[in-house]
């Protein structure tokens, strides 16, 4: 945590329009990696079929390399308050490992996301694997913790319950804030099937904290809507 600053954050002279035209580009280009992802594991084809799809991977590959910096994502932000996290594991748009979660703040303080987990995410057989529950779980409770980007945390501590299997599927999570003191945050969520009546299979609850650099950020100097850094 002590290596996070302001500069931490990479500032770009994009537009929000140019943010939005790159996401919807490599978007798509991300669902449909997102789909091979799932494909590899499930697929049942021959030999032949396999290596077609090596070669046609690979000649992918060598047109993505022809400009492909070594270093992280990275969090950036604009002039206009717009930020982005593309690698993000959870959220990333560029990310096929990320489901992707969106998150919807409600009226009653309570922060929802309804999200889908195929065969990528399997743990014990034809269940969500725990770490992956805790995973976007904690990506959760920190945005609530940010108070809908309004301020910037960091997970402090993360303390899971495992009630129930999670059947891979659609699953819908919740969290809200229970107790908030100075810098601290403390978080409670749950993640469940998404049907009808369904009971919690992990219940959550973390203490996320606001860095003391970043506790009263100045407006014209610091990114603004950066939310939580899992």
């Amino acid at each position: 945590m002590s290596e996070l600053s302001m500069s931490s954050f990479s500032f770009e002279d994009l537009t929000t329009e140019d943010v939005d035209a790159a996401e919807a580009l490599w978007g798509g280009l991300t669902d449909d990696v997102r789909r091979l992802l799932d494909l590899t594991i499930r697929s049942r084809v021959g030999p032949e079929q396999v290596a077609r799809a090596r070669a046609m991977l690979q000649e992918a590959a060598d047109l993505l390399a022809e400009d492909a910096p070594a270093e992280p994502a990275g969090v950036h932000y604009n002039a206009h308050g717009r930020s982005w996290n593309w690698g993000n594991t959870v959220v990333g748009v560029r990310n096929a490992f990320a489901p992707p979660v969106r998150l919807a703040w409600g009226d009653d303080d309570v922060v929802r996301s309804a999200v889908t987990l195929g065969a990528p995410y399997e743990g014990p057989p034809g269940s969500v694997h725990g770490g992956v529950s805790a995973l976007l779980l904690d990506h959760l409770m920190g945005e609530t913790a940010s108070a809908a980007h309004t301020r910037l945390t960091v997970t402090g501590t993360l303390t899971l319950r495992y009630v129930r299997p999670l059947p891979l599927g659609p699953v819908r999570m919740e969290a809200r804030v229970s107790e908030e003191s100075g810098r601290k945050v403390t978080v409670t969520a749950t993640i469940r099937p998404d049907v009808v009546d369904a009971e919690p299979a992990v219940e959550a609850t973390g203490l996320f904290i606001i860095p003391r650099w970043a506790y009263q950020p100045d407006p014209d100097t610091g990114p603004t809507g950066i939310g939580s850094l899992d």
